[in-house]
Order: structure tokens, then C-alpha cells, then sequence
């Protein structure tokens, strides 16, 4: 099973699509690897840039990420950056089941939320870890810490936990 914690990388936008995640030009590529350093190259955010994305295991964003063109690529661009987790409001289904099909987690939280997540804690070293069995998300932030239920369907859930459709089809076909 992949790890569910680390830093926290937050993006205040929606939409962010498949082609900022990753962009097009790299669909070529054979390797995950090969993909490790264009991970959101192409994404247009004030004050970001690429380096922010060292050292981070979970993104925290806004509503429709991964919408655009249907691709394995951005799940693996992720992954191969040591990028597990990602919570928004909303996902495009497509990428979100990619997410758990690389035993990946795509959470949804309310809007509410995620707006308190950018208040509290956007700006800040946050550390994040979520509990699979628990369906917690435990957040750490200048000595606090706090905890957030979240909800996933059980198959998602035996997905993550055998590390991708590959691992369930192996162990249950």
C-alpha cells in the first residue's frame, strides 16, 4: 500500500485540467519516471511554481480537478512525484477513478471545508495523514491538529488499500 501522508500543497483554483497536470506533449513518454519533472508544468496560478511541488504529498484544491482530456498520465505524474492524495470539492469522474484505478485517493469534501482547509491552513507547513480504515484526514499545523471524516465507497477503499486495480485483479482473478 502507497503512503497517505506528507506535505500539503494547496492550489486555490478550479478546473485545473489533465493538460496542466500534466501537459500533452509528455503522452509519448513509456515511463512514469519520464514524467516526474513536467508535473504541472503548465499551470498558471499566482505565486506558484514548479519547485513547490517538491516534498509534497497531498494537494488540497478547489472544485473539477482533472477535468479535460481523459488520461492515466496525470494520475501516474502524481504518483511518480510522490503525490498520493489529492482532496478538492469535485473531481471529473474520469480522473477520479483513474486515482483510485493507481490505488491513488481522489477525497471529496464539502465545499465549507475545503474553504476552511484554504483559511486555516493555506500558507502554512501542514502536514496532512489520512486513515484508510478510519476514512480521517488528520492535519497538523503549528503544534494543533485537527480531524476530518471523509467518505469513500468500500471498493475505492479495497482499491487504495491493494494499491491499484492491478493489485486487486492479481489478488482476487
Amino acid at each position: 500500500m502507497k503512503t497517505f501522508k506528507g506535505n500539503v500543497l494547496f492550489l486555490d483554483r478550479s478546473d485545473i485540467n489533465t493538460d496542466e497536470i500534466i501537459p500533452a506533449k509528455y503522452l509519448t513518454e513509456i515511463t512514469k519516471e519520464a514524467l516526474k519533472p513536467n508535473l504541472l508544468e503548465d499551470l498558471v496560478l499566482p505565486g506558484f511554481s514548479r519547485a513547490d511541488t517538491e516534498d509534497k504529498a497531498v494537494i488540497v484544491t478547489r472544485e473539477n480537478f482533472g477535468c479535460g482530456s481523459s488520461r492515466e498520465h496525470a494520475p501516474w505524474a502524481l504518483e511518480v512525484n510522490g503525490i498520493n492524495v489529492v482532496i478538492a470539492e469535485s473531481f471529473a469522474r474520469i480522473f477520479r477513478q483513474n486515482m483510485y484505478n493507481c490505488g491513488m485517493f481522489a477525497i471529496e469534501l464539502p465545499k465549507a471545508t475545503i474553504d476552511g482547509l484554504f483559511k486555516d491552513y493555506a500558507g502554512k507547513a501542514v502536514t496532512m495523514e489520512i486513515d484508510v480504515d478510519g476514512s480521517q484526514i488528520v492535519i497538523q499545523a503549528d503544534g494543533k491538529s485537527e480531524t476530518i471524516d471523509f467518505a469513500v465507497g468500500e471498493f475505492d477503499k479495497t482499491l487504495v488499500k491493494e494499491g491499484g486495480w492491478v493489485g486487486y485483479a492479481d489478488k482476487n482473478y
